[in-house]
């Protein structure tokens, strides 16, 4: 019998809610799992195009509504790389470093069409893919070329009239979220490793989670 993915089984209600609302018209991103380096991930516009061919069957992937409208920067699209020390499960603490990184595309934005969805220097951030781009732009500045510093997009959007403080508010609450969310399988994690009674490491794991930018707008 063929194995149908999770994105394939929600194929009629993907496809009532267009039914629904002609105006929606989704593109979806198809990420496997265990991947890194933007290895296998691709774009598709419908559930029931996801690739069933080759090794999906025997590695799932994470496939999400891709956002379509990001922010921009020089009419290129980016990540925002920042870092979080979880130093502590009970009690919850959690550092949250106050700079990052930001990795660019190569290619210009354009919105996911049929000719386009296969340009991963235009729609795939990973600095892997980009870096062999002919585009890449290596800079001894951190404020300009395919790789920036964090700090040098906050103050970019500042002078575009961008409420930073709102910007970190949001960034640290969805920081504690996601770590709220991860907390009940880590606690599991760390007990199983560490029992009680016994100290534990003295070291730290570096975690890296890419954020893309779903502001609707353009910061030439």
């Amino acid at each position: 019998m063929e194995r149908k993915s999770w994105a394939q089984q929600r194929l009629p209600s993907v496809q009532m809610v267009k039914d629904g609302d002609p105006s929606w018209k989704p593109t979806f991103i198809v990420k496997p799992d265990s991947g890194c380096q933007g290895d296998g991930i691709y774009l598709i516009k419908d559930p029931s195009d996801i690739r069933l061919s080759g090794t999906l069957q025997s590695r799932p992937a994470v496939v999400q509504e891709y956002i379509c409208k990001p922010l921009l920067i020089d009419k290129l699209k980016f990540d925002i790389r920042l870092y979080v020390l979880l130093k502590s499960l009970e009690p919850l603490e959690i550092y949250i470093a106050k700079d990052g990184l930001s990795r660019f595309c190569t290619e210009p934005y354009q919105e996911p069409n049929p000719k386009n969805l296969h340009h991963i220097f235009m729609h795939l951030t990973n600095y892997s893919l980009n870096v062999h781009s002919g585009n890449f732009v290596h800079s001894d500045s951190t404020s300009t070329g395919s790789k920036r510093t964090f700090s040098s997009i906050l103050y970019r959007l500042s002078s575009k009239g961008v409420d930073i403080k709102k910007v970190w508010s949001d960034i640290i609450s969805l920081v504690i979220k996601t770590v709220i969310a991860l907390t009940p399988q880590l606690k599991v994690f760390h007990q199983s490793d560490i029992p009680a009674g016994r100290p534990g490491p003295t070291c730290f794991q570096g975690e890296q989670r890419p954020e893309k930018t779903p502001l609707g707008t353009a910061i030439q």
